[in-house]
């Protein structure tokens, strides 16, 4: 059986004792039914694995001990902010989970004029905490170990203002760059994807004023949840590890 990974949102020390969170304790003791004496590897966001054992075990309660530790850095070189309008459905779910495997480090999900989610503060309070948690299931399945961060949802235009020093780019049909056209070398990239109707004449003027290139993907007219996925990717093997 594959040793689970599991994360632990507060600093591991080795030979520790800790309690796994409410989450974690579950998948742990309810979904998995592991029990004293075997083993997990945990991580706490801070780029090391740690080996440990469980002491405790029942339906409610996980205690574990902490054996050892070691450095296991899977991050891309490429330091990676997704802007992306949100979608409905499963789509932001699977475009959070997906973009994550692919190494983005940070998303901030954003509301322009055509985007289709209609949400009051209550509920997408809600949905940031729900997505935050398919961040971190999907850092404890890829085996990266630092859990990008979900930021809360601002307007496009205020995400497009925020001082940045990266490089920062926009998909559309009719730019003239290609991801292939942008010089070397990049280590920063803030990157724009629209709604599933695209940005309004007015909202890419206004990015193209805040310093954003334009930049075309290829022939074919992709979804939204495919362009973040198929730009995250050309991305990473032009500037990052992939390839």
């Amino acid at each position: 059986m594959r040793i689970p990974r599991i994360f632990h949102p507060e600093p591991l020390t080795v030979n520790s004792e800790v309690f796994l969170d409410e989450d974690a304790a579950n998948h742990v003791g309810r979904v998995l039914r592991m029990n004293a004496g075997q083993r997990l590897e945990l991580f706490d966001g801070s780029n090391l694995t740690f080996a440990a054992e469980i002491t405790q075990a029942d339906k409610k309660r996980v205690k574990v001990r902490v054996l050892d530790s070691q450095q296991d850095d899977r991050e891309s070189p490429l330091h990676l902010h997704l802007g992306q309008v949100m979608s409905r459905g499963e789509k932001m779910e699977f475009t959070i989970q997906k973009s994550i495997e692919l190494g983005v480090n940070v998303i901030t999900p954003l509301f322009s004029e055509r985007c289709g989610v209609k949400l009051d503060a209550e509920r997408l309070a809600k949905k940031i905490q729900q997505w935050q948690k398919i961040a971190i299931a999907a850092c404890e399945q890829c085996g990266r170990n630092r859990v990008p961060e979900i930021r809360e949802a601002m307007t496009l235009e205020a995400w497009c203002s925020e001082a940045d020093e990266g490089l920062k780019l926009n998909l559309h049909p009719r730019a003239s760059h290609s991801i292939n056209t942008l010089p070397h070398p990049v280590e920063r990239i803030r990157l724009l994807i629209g709604p599933e109707g695209g940005l309004s004449t007015e909202e890419i003027a206004m990015t193209a004023q805040h310093g954003f290139t334009d930049i075309l993907l290829g022939p074919r007219v992709l979804r939204t949840e495919t362009t973040a996925l198929t730009a995250i990717t050309a991305l990473q093997v032009r500037f990052g590890d992939l390839g």
